[in-house]
């Protein structure tokens, strides 16, 4: 009980509620004890922490909750390439085709390896671990090397998976690779469409809009219809309207086989000037800490997640 009241006074020492997580990701390396508890231990300390009741992970209900369980049970060793920024590439290229990879322009293991010179005026660098050190160039005149080498570094330390104990992280190889920039000329952002496959079926999709402006999320059926359906960190807009792409039934299509005999994936797709892009896998999205605007939700996408014969449910 010391150790969980020692955490919690660590996670807890911002007043900024809606900052928690970000809180945890900066102290995370300093926190020694937090990296010294058990997968078990600390994601029944965040989950209670974010959502004011106990982890349920004997029967759990809800989608946060068997995400949670998922993060302890399911574990095969395919997860841990399909999280890897590059290594994915070769294993979506296999599964669904080559022409679906956006371009690869290379990869390292030190930033001060990068020779800007050979890179093209445009491009994008990421690391192949986690989801924030992300560097855009629109210009290599303008770039300011010294920023980037510093946000780059930064995240080549960051142990992601302490961040919220997703296993398939445990074991990617921090690297930094450099992508084609990519544009679509038919919207102002680039945009993703993101899969909820539960067990090979498609569920619903959600699209990310304004970003930088004041974040939203739409979600829609598969068949394109908006649902009432929301998070609280990036709410719906219903008065937004978006045009889903042409080959939206492409994208679930292929989402779906992405997803076979996996009971929760969400497959992510960029169209690109009509062309469909590869985005990534997600197993856990917001690491199942997110909250709905309306809870029934929460409890409906649990519902879709039938887990393996171990807890009674379909065998995958």
């Amino acid at each position: 009980m010391s150790k969980l009241k020692t955490a919690y006074a660590l996670i807890t020492k911002k007043e900024d509620k809606r900052g928690f997580q970000k809180a945890i990701a900066d102290n995370i390396t300093k926190a020694d004890m937090l990296q010294r508890m058990s997968d078990t231990a600390y994601l029944k300390l965040i989950y209670r922490l974010i959502f004011g009741r106990k982890l349920d992970l004997k029967n759990p209900q809800t989608f946060n909750e068997k995400l949670q369980w998922l993060k302890l049970n399911d574990r095969k060793t395919e997860y841990t390439t399909m999280v890897d920024k590059y290594e994915v590439k070769k294993y979506i290229a296999e599964k669904i085709g080559e022409e679906y990879i956006i371009p690869t322009l290379g990869v390292w293991d030190n930033f001060d390896d990068i020779d800007f010179d050979l890179l093209p005026n445009q491009f994008v660098l990421k690391c192949t671990h986690d989801s924030g050190g992300l560097v855009i160039c629109k210009d290599k005149s303008k770039l300011d090397i010294a920023k980037a080498r510093e946000k780059i570094n930064k995240a080549l330390t960051r142990r992601f998976y302490y961040f919220g104990r997703e296993w398939p992280y445990k074991a990617v190889k921090p690297r930094i690779i450099a992508e084609k920039y990519m544009v679509d000329e038919s919207v102002s952002e680039l945009r993703d469409y993101k899969f909820f496959c539960f067990g090979g079926v498609c569920k619903c999709l959600k699209v990310d809009f304004d970003r930088f402006i004041e974040h939203r999320a739409n979600y829609y059926d598969p068949q394109g219809n908006l649902l009432d359906l929301g998070e609280k960190i990036c709410p719906p807009n219903k008065e937004k309207v978006i045009v889903l792409p042409d080959n939206k039934e492409t994208m679930l299509q292929l989402a779906e086989k992405l997803s076979t005999n996996i009971p929760f994936l969400r497959v992510d797709f960029y169209d690109v000037n009509g062309k469909i892009y590869f985005g990534e896998l997600t197993f856990f999205p917001a690491s199942g800490w997110g909250e709905f605007t309306d809870e029934k939700w929460d409890y409906k996408l649990g519902k879709w997640i039938k887990l393996p014969d171990s807890m009674g449910g379909t065998s995958f």
